[in-house]
């Protein structure tokens, strides 16, 4: 169907769908919404991992559920359990995260690029009791000197042969597919301790529901009063959006395609092979060379995160699509969203207007509400959203105005109600999808003997938005030829997950300039030359590097 098409359908109101979506009960939890769909629809196929060809249909995916549910019962997990997953995209993650909702046990997904600095605080903050791993990830495990005792003789391999640990494929054979007499979890029971990168310190963790996850998927599901029976999920599981497309699919009765990572080359395939509906639509594969069949596909909405708004009518024109912005967080889920109908918002820059059960205002720093046209910092409200920052309570109590989470990003408010991004209040780099806390960056590559001070800047870039920058002085005795760009990449590779090593580095031989308050003055910074990049040693274009 044509973009045309699409827009020519009639349907009720923003308003209206949004109020009959909040006023439609969610399903008991995660575990029921699974139900309703197999009962439903149980042999229509609810997940295909593109690259290994498995595919699970509703029946078969409940009652693999339900066999993992008892096999994790068996070795001691139990309702609050918390169970880590460092796993690729196969099978294994989803079964896991839903075996787990089903139990009440609390899953910790682990990003696969983690270093074992990264991995034991992980393990050490979120108090993992078990932790699910691939076994291509074990070196990583193994390189910790003193991992946390909690996990001692609790680590569950998949992916072939475990070595000492215990398999998970062991936790599936030989149980029954029947569910075993358990107290059902609510709305308001934990899913997840979610990993989210702060404007300050270390990445926390935020207390996600049942409640959460059946909302936001709703949300983006019901939103605009479409089918969807296929949708994509080519970003890795440990993100926040294929866990919520897994219930998306449910909610649609459709089926998941899952791919083992992200390709802009073959994104256009995929949606083609496989008829996709729905699906966030990467910039990489906007900026792919144009393809005889770009506008042959079956795309009825794509979503687009931060696209550059002077290219959303080529690519809207491009592929025949629909392309509409949205705004969502890991503390709030969905947030913000254009409507399927506005067409007029095309490269507008908005994000539009506040998804089913979200309010919006923006706010001055003490949190009172200004007007339309005002800059402020965007505020969100409504049932569902985070529960707080696992054993934070001091960054908990900071998140929010009263009731109302504070985003950290700066926004305005048009006279129609519709919500404009104009910057960050927060301290972060946003590469490629990648939530990156410069203080985390500044931290490793600090702890690098010979470096004085570094400060971790974003830098713009066209392919992943956002690149990372950091300046440097070194210490007295210490010269560019002695302490080179490859050995900072090189240790700051050894302490961060590849997409947080920066690209940039730029040596300084003044000390860095420094606000009223003593803080690093990274406007002067970067307001420092026109070009943030000349000058600097490029480690992907191999410039400077010696």
């Amino acid at each position: 169907m044509s973009r045309a098409e699409i827009l020519a359908r009639p349907i009720a109101p923003f308003a209206e769908r949004t109020r009959l979506i909040e006023a439609e009960a969610l399903p008991r939890n995660i575990g029921a919404l699974l139900d309703a769909a197999a009962d439903a629809v149980p042999d229509h196929a609810a997940l295909h991992f593109i690259d290994s060809g498995e595919t699970f249909t509703y029946r078969a995916l409940r009652d693999d559920v339900a066999r993992l549910v008892n096999g994790l019962l068996s070795i001691g997990v139990g309702r609050g359990t918390h169970v880590a997953i460092m796993l690729p995209n196969i099978p294994e993650w989803p079964l896991t995260w839903l075996a787990a909702a089903r139990i009440g046990a609390v899953v910790v997904p682990v990003n696969t690029r983690n270093t074992a600095r990264e991995l034991h605080y992980a393990l050490d903050d979120a108090e993992a009791d078990y932790l699910v791993i691939h076994r291509d990830f074990l070196p990583v495990l193994d390189a910790i000197a003193a991992p946390p005792p909690r996990i001692a003789g609790r680590v569950i391999v998949a992916g072939g042969e475990p070595g000492p640990h215990r398999r998970w494929r062991d936790l599936v054979e030989g149980f029954a597919a029947s569910l075993p007499s358990l107290p059902e979890p609510g709305l308001d029971d934990l899913v997840n301790i979610q990993y989210t990168s702060g404007s300050t310190g270390y990445p926390k963790g935020c207390l996600l529901s049942h409640r959460y996850w059946l909302q936001c998927a709703k949300a983006h599901s019901a939103g605009d009063g479409q089918s969807y029976p296929r949708a994509l999920a080519p970003t890795p599981f440990f993100y926040m959006t294929p866990q919520w497309l897994v219930l998306f699919a449910f909610f649609q009765r459709g089926t998941l395609y899952v791919a083992a990572r992200q390709s802009g080359s073959k994104f256009m395939d995929w949606v083609r092979r496989y008829r996709i509906n729905f699906c966030l639509f990467p910039g990489a594969a906007f900026k792919q060379p144009p393809h005889p069949l770009d506008a042959e596909n079956e795309l009825t909405r794509v979503s687009i995160y931060g696209f550059p708004r002077q290219a959303q009518a080529e690519l809207e024109r491009r592929f025949d699509i629909v392309a509409r912005e949205a705004f969502g967080m890991t503390e709030i889920g969905a947030g913000l969203s254009v409507p399927l109908e506005a067409e007029d918002m095309t490269g507008s820059g908005s994000v539009g207007r506040p998804a089913p059960f979200r309010e919006c205002r923006i706010a001055d720093p003490a949190g009172n509400t200004l007007p339309p046209g005002e800059v402020g910092e965007l505020l969100f409200r409504g049932p569902g959203m985070l529960q707080g920052y696992y054993r934070n309570s001091a960054a908990t109590a900071a998140a929010f105005h009263g009731e109302w989470f504070r985003s950290g990003d700066l926004a305005r408010q048009d006279d129609r109600g519709n919500y404009y991004i104009v910057g960050r209040a927060k301290d972060m780099i946003r590469r490629a999808g990648e939530n990156i806390a410069a203080f985390e960056v500044e931290q490793v590559a600090g702890s690098l003997k010979g470096i004085a001070e570094v400060a971790a800047v974003a830098v713009p870039d066209d392919l992943r938005g956002e690149e990372v920058k950091i300046f440097v002085v070194l210490q007295q005795g210490y010269t560019r030829q002695t302490l080179g760009p490859e050995a900072i990449w090189a240790h700051c590779a050894a302490g961060l997950a590849s997409f947080k090593v920066p690209r940039f580095i730029e040596y300084r031989d003044a000390p860095l300039p420094r606000t009223g308050s003593d803080k690093i003055d990274k406007v002067a910074l970067k307001q420092a030359a026109a070009d943030p990049r000349a000058g600097c040693a490029d480690r992907l274009e191999k410039v400077g590097a010696r």
